[in-house]
């Protein structure tokens, strides 16, 4: 018997707390993520942290290393709080549970007029690509 699963389930959101991930995603950002999909360099991935695995955290796949892990690394390179690779080193690849599809960016208080709204809309989603660029650029921090 083969068991089916809902496309849906596939399917989540998550909340982006902190500022490791900026430009890319800001602190309150929502991101629509797909469970289970092919992570590749440049994506941007959730992933359990190592260390305290309730912990979940978003970053970029930077490369696949051998033995099956993926180094992960935060865009921001001012950020004084690294959770990342540089800290806890490869990222098993089972522990890697997501990879990000979109960014919504909340909207912020007071946008009442249509024209703010309108704006709003045509900004607040943004696929999330994997950006072989930047994992080129991360790799050479």
């Amino acid at each position: 018997m083969v068991e089916s699963r809902s496309p849906l389930k596939r399917f989540g959101l998550v909340e982006v707390s902190g500022p490791s991930m900026a430009p890319t995603l800001a602190h309150g950002d929502q991101v629509v993520v797909r469970y289970g999909a092919a992570v590749r360099p440049g994506a941007v991935v959730v992933l359990r942290h190592p260390f305290q695995q309730d912990l979940l955290v978003i970053k970029r796949a930077v490369e696949r290393r051998p033995g099956g892990g993926w180094w992960v690394l935060g865009d921001n390179p001012f950020n004084e709080a690294p959770g990342d690779s540089t800290v806890f080193g490869p990222v098993p690849g089972e522990l890697v549970l997501a990879t990000a599809v979109l960014r919504v960016r909340p909207r912020e208080e007071g946008q009442r007029s249509l024209r703010a709204r309108l704006s709003w809309a045509l900004s607040a989603v943004r696929p999330l690509w994997a950006d072989a660029s930047a994992s080129s650029r991360l790799r050479a921090r």
